[in-house]
C-alpha cells in the first residue's frame, strides 16, 4: 500500500474526526517533546529525511501511528505501511520485492511501517533482517508492548527503540481545542459550548489518549443537535448556530460518570485515606466499600496501585512478603486488561491486603 493510499488527506465530514485531525507535519503533532521537541534526534533526523529503523512503543493514542503519517508526509522515500495482525510472510516478501525494485529504479530507500509489530511470530520478524540489515528497508515498528520482551532481540538490536507516554491533560487539552477551532476538518464552522466541567470531564477520562478523546468529542457534538448532515447544502445544523454539550451529554459519551468528588481537594484524599486505613485495619467489607467509591467517582487506577503497592509493604509488610507479589501482578494485569474487567484485579489486591496479617517492622 503506498503513501498516498495511506494517508490521504480527506477533508470529508464522513471520516472519523480522529482521523480527520491527524498531524500531517512536526508542527501540528502534539505531545512526545522527549523524542520530537525541537533540538531532539528524532526530529532532526525527521526533517532532514535521514531516519534510520525505529520502533515506536507507548499505550494507545498516544500518536505512535501518527508520527508514522508525519514520517510519511515528510520523507521522499517510498513509504508502505502493513498491519502485523493482517498480514504474513507473503506480504513481507511483497514489501521486500517493492522496496528493491524502487530502489534499482529510483535509488530511494523504502520505508515500511508495520503496526502492532509485536503480533508477527518470529518467522515473520526474521524475514525482514537480511533488509533492514542492508538497509533496502527501514523498519518503522509500532508495538503497545514492551518491544524488548515481545519483538526479536534480533531486529531490536537493529532499531532504535522511542517510547512514547501517555497525553498530558495539557496535551489533550491541545487537541481538543485544535478539533473544535478548525473549519476544515474539525467543528470551528459551529460555536460548540460546554456545560461547565463537561470539557473537562472527557479530557481527564480519556486517560492520555488522545483518540478516546477525539471519538468522544465526535459522538458529543454529532448527536446533540436533532440533526447532524455537515455535507448537506446548507449544512445541518446551519453554520455558526450553536451546539450545546452537557454534563450528561459528555458523561455518555465516554461511558464515565463525572468524578463524584473533587479530586485535587480534600474529599479525593479523604477517601483514598478511608481505604488505606480499612486496609491496616484488615475490614475487607469497609476496603470494598471504599474501593467501589473511587472506582465509581472513576479516580485513576493507578493511583489505587500505587498506594496499595506503598501499604503492602509499609502496613502488611513482613506479616506475608507475598503481598507485594500479589499486587504487582494485579497492577500489571491490570494494564493488559484495563476497564471494565480491571476491577475485578483492584478488588482482589485490595481482599487480599484486608485479609494480610500485618507487621509495620520495616519502619
Amino acid at each position: 500500500m503506498s503513501n498516498d493510499s495511506l494517508f490521504s488527506a480527506s477533508s470529508s465530514m464522513r471520516e472519523p474526526l480522529a482521523s480527520r485531525m491527524r498531524p500531517r507535519n512536526l508542527d501540528e503533532y502534539i505531545g512526545q517533546d522527549h523524542i520530537v521537541g525541537k533540538g531532539r534526534l528524532l526530529r532532526r533526523a525527521i526533517a532532514a529525511d535521514q531516519l534510520t529503523s525505529v520502533i515506536f512503543y507507548g499505550p494507545p493514542g498516544s500518536g505512535k501511528t501518527t508520527l508514522a503519517r508525519v514520517i510519511a508526509n515528510h520523507t521522499k522515500s517510498n513509504f508502505i505501511t502493513l498491519n502485523a495482525v493482517l498480514t504474513g510472510v507473503a506480504d513481507i516478501r511483497n514489501a521486500i520485492k517493492q522496496a528493491e525494485d524502487y530502489f534499482n529504479l529510483y535509488s530511494r530507500r523504502t520505508i515500511l511501517f508495520v503496526d502492532e509489530v509485536h503480533r508477527w511470530n518470529k518467522s515473520q520478524q526474521d524475514a525482514l533482517l537480511p533488509w533492514v540489515e542492508n538497509g533496502t528497508i527501514i523498519l518503522i515498528g509500532a508495538t503497545t508492548e514492551n518491544p524488548f520482551f515481545e519483538v526479536n532481540k534480533a531486529l531490536v538490536s537493529r532499531s532504535r527503540v522511542f517510547q512514547l507516554k501517555a497525553l498530558t491533560k495539557q496535551d489533550l487539552e491541545k487537541a481538543a481545542s485544535q478539533a473544535l477551532n478548525d473549519t476544515e476538518r474539525g467543528y470551528g464552522r459551529w460555536k460548540v459550548e460546554f456545560e461547565s466541567g463537561a470539557l473537562e470531564h472527557l479530557i481527564d477520562t480519556a486517560n492520555g489518549d488522545a483518540r478516546s478523546l477525539l471519538n468522544a468529542l465526535e459522538l458529543a457534538v454529532e448527536t446533540t443537535p436533532e440533526k447532524w448532515n455537515p455535507n448537506a447544502n446548507p449544512p445541518v445544523p446551519a453554520l455558526g448556530s450553536t451546539i450545546f454539550i452537557s454534563k450528561e451529554a459528555a458523561e455518555e459519551s465516554i461511558q464515565k460518570k463525572v468524578v463524584l468528588y473533587d479530586r485535587d481537594g480534600d474529599y479525593h484524599y479523604d477517601i483514598i485515606s478511608a481505604f488505606i486505613k480499612s486496609l491496616r485495619g484488615r475490614d475487607p467489607d469497609a476496603a470494598m466499600y471504599w474501593l467501589a467509591r473511587m472506582v465509581r467517582a472513576g479516580e485513576d487506577p493507578h493511583f489505587i496501585f500505587r498506594r496499595m503497592l506503598i501499604s503492602s509493604c509499609e502496613d502488611t509488610g513482613l506479616a506475608d512478603p507475598s503481598a507485594i507479589s500479589v499486587v504487582n501482578s494485579c497492577a500489571q494485569a491490570f494494564d493488559r486488561v484495563g476497564m471494565p474487567e480491571g476491577r475485578y484485579f483492584l478488588a482482589h489486591a485490595a481482599l487480599y491486603l484486608a485479609t494480610a496479617p500485618k507487621s509495620n517492622s520495616s519502619m
